[in-house]
């Protein structure tokens, strides 16, 4: 019984980070508001090699619909300005001589519908995630059962590895209904 704890101790692990991972990715997807997350995709020139905007500025929210960038050096201003404007996310970024403002633009309506749609696929590719450790646990299951394990016992083993799926599925749709009530409301 213990190889079977095993295994699901181990597909549990897995569905957490899986389900981390889905947070992170739903948290990049804008939902109108203002959110340093936005900027995460942005690479900046800092003297010949290329590093994430983290890395030579402070990202900040002022309000809901403005983020502010402070560089760590006042040089970087405008290399900033540039990869902000080169990585294509929409924003027009104010360079005041000192910080950079982003105003982040209302969503339309369409715009709305397409992270919608954008999030449910992210959440899929979760649930996806989740069915495959869900079947590699169950593969190790019946692997014990032919090496000797009472039919009882992997029984009960898949029984709780399907409680387990369901428990993380469930949290993925939480998620997913979470963000598109996020992104929907204006």
């Amino acid at each position: 019984m213990s190889d079977i704890k095993t295994i699901l101790d181990s597909a549990k692990a897995q569905m957490e980070k899986t389900i981390a991972h889905l947070e992170v990715e739903l948290s990049k997807i804008r939902a109108g508001k203002a959110n340093p997350a936005m900027l995460e995709s942005v690479k900046v020139d800092y003297y010949g090699s290329m590093v994430t905007l983290s890395n030579v500025a402070g990202v900040n929210t002022q309000d809901s619909r403005t983020l502010i960038v402070q560089p760590w050096e006042k040089s970087m201003l405008t290399p900033i300005e540039k990869a902000i404007q080169a990585a294509n996310l929409g924003f027009n970024p104010q360079n005041d001589g000192v910080l950079i403002r982003i105003i982040v633009p209302p969503l339309t309506e369409d715009r709305r519908k397409d992270l919608v749609k954008t999030s449910k696929s992210v959440g899929e590719d979760a649930k996806v995630g989740l069915r495959n450790i869900r079947k590699e646990s169950l593969d190790k299951i019946k692997a014990l059962q032919k090496a000797g394990l009472p039919e009882d016992e992997a029984k009960g083993g898949e029984t709780k590895m399907q409680a387990l799926i369901d428990d993380f599925s469930s949290k993925c749709d939480k998620h997913l209904e979470q963000k598109e009530k996020e992104i929907l409301t204006v």
